[in-house]
């Protein structure tokens, strides 16, 4: 019997989020933008997610997130929530 125990064309979504981002049956990126509240004025920011510079409040200018190699390093006390489209 020569079938595949796995089916390579309906991958399950569980599946395609493990894999790496460049091997996935349709490519996309790992990387998305975010709405950030500010912990002091509670103004809202969009920030992307690897950003590589440091983004500040635009109300009270506290900074919001500091670049590391990857992804952005939110703030202590900032809460986000990733952007649909």
């Amino acid at each position: 019997d020569s079938r595949l125990a796995v089916d390579l064309l309906n991958p399950t979504l569980e599946n395609e989020k493990r894999q790496h981002k460049l091997k996935r049956l349709v490519q996309s990126p790992d990387s998305y933008f975010m709405d950030v509240k500010c912990s002091g004025c509670f103004n809202i920011t969009v920030v992307f997610s690897n950003s590589q510079s440091v983004v500040t409040c635009t109300g009270c200018s506290t900074v919001l997130c500091q670049p590391t190699g990857g992804r952005a390093r939110l703030t202590e006390g900032c809460s986000f929530r990733k952007k649909i489209n």
